[in-house]
């Protein structure tokens, strides 16, 4: 059964950094392409960056050039790193995993809360 676990979230001042992780079980991760995605309250949920297992990289036009997508895949590890946090940052931020085969795995999500 795959399982997503997401931590590193918090409360952070405008321009501070987080590093968001988000460990994987019962997969074998580098068959997988990855993804951070976020929901902010009364908003739709929204791609934040991916990875594919080959590592090509994709960004929404929000974040590109202040956060940074990578993976572990021996430790079946992946990670979100954010700098220049704005308060437009605030939200859950959810890992994903999709198969070969498209299927789907979620995380719990993490809060990020981005404040004075």
């Amino acid at each position: 059964q795959v399982q997503l676990v997401e931590s590193g979230g918090g409360l952070v001042q405008p321009g501070g950094s987080l590093r968001l992780s988000c460990a994987a079980s019962g997969i074998t991760l580098y068959l997988y392409d990855i993804g951070w995605y976020r929901q902010a309250p009364g908003k739709q949920r929204e791609m934040v960056a991916t990875i594919s297992r080959g590592g090509a990289t994709k960004y929404s036009d929000a974040v590109k050039g202040r956060f940074t997508i990578s993976r572990d895949n021996a430790k079946k590890l992946m990670f979100l790193q954010m700098n220049s946090l704005e308060p437009e940052d605030t939200a859950v931020y959810y890992c994903n995993a999709l198969s070969p085969l498209k299927v789907e795995s979620w995380g719990q999500g993490t809060q990020v809360t981005v404040s004075l």
